[in-house]
């Protein structure tokens, strides 16, 4: 069953949430703006289903609540964020707020995160780039979830990438996608949910592939494009910290767990100006978006998301009873006492 709400009263709660365990009002509407934007494009995995864990986290001290991201500019196109131990959403708000303009002025520029945590939507935060008019890559790394191809231990995170490009008169083109054949996120909420997953999402802890959830946690799942994927995977954990100074897949604790300490994940965004490339970008893009659509069948990617939105700035978001009644919960704990 579900249950049609507005998104602010769903943002309020969560904010409400947070606040009532020591995250700061910042802090806890940037993460609110991120978890219900999820929810928004069809991505519950990076969206409600994350807010106890978040919560349970900064009670434990895994997560700081209060934390102010740290900039750093050693070149004029080099950003450097220190998430702090704290949420990813700030330190990337931070960042999307500067690299635009870096970019503009330099051509291209690099962020670099580290000591961050799990930041939800890849493409969230590259599209947001994408409408300040300069094209976004975004990688990350993640706890352990991917081992290496002909292994079944795992080694890399499911390390999502995005990219976003501008457009004139539409919303920016965004590809989202982790390294896994689906996000992790998906099979924690089929457990959550008490439901099977396709035996080609996972393998046990044994390699051999299952469609239980629980055994898929304790064993790997498998990389879209199998060989290549998890060379991508490799690629993506390089980028993401190695050269931003973070921790490993296999180094980072659980996003969803208070076992262990903070994660403290990295992220790499490049933001490159279009003009670079003169004046005909946009309409060089359209002609080949208009090639693509001319065959029959075929879509940009993102659309789904874009009449999504839509729908919802109609006629309001539609969350399930069980959500509803969690975050209910965890916005007036006291209520039923």
């Amino acid at each position: 069953m579900t249950i049609t709400v507005d998104p602010s009263h769903a943002k309020n709660l969560v904010i409400s949430s947070l606040e009532q365990h020591g995250v700061s009002h910042v802090n806890a509407t940037s993460v609110a703006n991120a978890l219900i934007q999820a929810e928004i494009d069809g991505q519950p995995a990076h969206g409600l289903s994350r807010l106890a864990a978040y919560i349970d986290q900064v009670k434990c001290g895994k997560v700081v609540g209060d934390a102010t991201p740290r900039i750093d500019i050693p070149k004029p196109s080099v950003c450097h964020v220190n998430a702090e131990l704290g949420f990813a959403f700030p330190a990337m708000d931070k960042l999307v707020s500067l690299l635009p303009a870096m970019a503009k002025a330099q051509g291209i520029a690099l962020a670099t995160v580290y000591r961050s945590h799990h930041f939800g939507q890849a493409g969230f935060h590259a599209e947001r780039i994408a409408k300040q008019g300069c094209i976004a890559l975004i990688f990350s790394n993640s706890p352990q979830a991917i081992a290496p191809w002909g292994g079944f231990k795992p080694i890399f995170g499911t390390n999502p990438i995005a990219f976003s490009v501008p457009r004139e008169n539409a919303p920016p083109l965004v590809i989202d996608m982790s390294l896994s054949k689906v996000a992790r996120g998906k099979v924690l909420l089929a457990r959550k949910q008490g439901d099977l997953i396709p035996e080609d999402w996972a393998i046990n802890d044994q390699g051999v592939p299952t469609t239980d959830p629980n055994k898929a946690l304790k064993g790997s799942m498998l990389p879209i494009g199998d060989a290549k994927g998890a060379s991508l995977a490799l690629m993506v954990e390089i980028l993401s910290a190695t050269l931003t100074g973070a921790n490993y897949a296999f180094e980072a604790s659980s996003f969803f767990s208070t076992d262990g300490g903070a994660p403290a994940i990295g992220h790499s965004v490049i933001a490159i100006d279009p003009s670079l490339s003169g004046s005909h970008f946009a309409e060089r893009l359209e002609q080949l978006f208009i090639a693509m659509c001319e065959q029959q069948g075929v879509r940009l990617p993102g659309t789904k998301r874009i009449v999504r939105r839509e729908r919802v700035l109609r006629e309001g978001l539609q969350l399930t009873n069980a959500t509803m009644d969690e975050l209910n919960a965890l916005a007036h704990p006291n209520k039923n006492q």
